[in-house]
């Protein structure tokens, strides 16, 4: 996806210029997207050579950002003409990137005879080795499209580590997995579980 590579881009670009400064005793530090700019040519001001790199990279910066800015305005407005991404949008924690990926992987919602087999069908559900009397249950099997698994991995992290409305009891549950296994197990079982919710939205007819 052009949005997704013009992110990376932004991410490589914005820690090569952060690695420069290091190289020369400046740490740029924890800082907002609006403020990076500024406390780039704040820490760069006084070193010519340093000045000329960071002011080129910069500008390509501006370009990047433009451009993903533009793309980002394409796939908000795309999730609000698509009626099944609208109704995705309605689980907390979804937004237009999760909406629009389950939507165009799940595709037809009555390939699957109920909503549980959609966990299976993105690989969110726990491998099983059975063998006499042994029977374990493993991690996730991670089969079929990985890009769902992703963005319902982002979409709990959401969830966690947000103030969101409407999703007390689900944040509750995932909070007390947290608790108990780390919340890393946390977001991969509100990940797991949503698959289901997902395709619980549609109409099955």
């Amino acid at each position: 996806m052009p949005r997704k590579l013009l992110q990376i881009k932004l991410q490589d670009l914005e820690l090569s210029l952060r690695g420069i400064l290091r190289g020369f005793g400046l740490t740029v530090g924890p800082i907002t997207p609006v403020r990076f700019e500024g406390r780039i040519r704040e820490l760069a001001a006084g070193h010519p050579s340093l000045e000329v790199i960071a002011e080129g990279l910069l500008a390509v910066r501006v370009a990047l950002r433009r451009e993903f800015n533009r793309f980002e305005k394409q796939v908000r407005a795309t999730a609000r003409g698509d009626t099944r991404a609208r109704l995705l949008m309605s689980i907390p924690g979804v937004g237009a990137i999760v909406s629009l990926t389950c939507a165009s992987a799940i595709d037809d919602p009555t390939r699957f005879k109920s909503s549980k087999q959609v966990g299976a069908f993105f690989g969110l559900t726990p491998t099983k080795y059975q063998s006499g009397e042994t029977d374990i249950d493993g991690r996730i099997s991670k089969i079929g499209d990985a890009s769902v698994r992703a963005v319902l991995y982002e979409g709990a992290h959401i969830i966690l580590t947000k103030p969101l409305k409407g999703c007390t009891a689900l944040k509750s549950w995932a909070m007390r997995i947290a608790r108990r296994g780390g919340m890393k197990k946390a977001k991969v079982r509100w990940r797991a579980s949503s698959p289901s919710s997902c395709i619980g939205c549609w109409p099955m007819a």
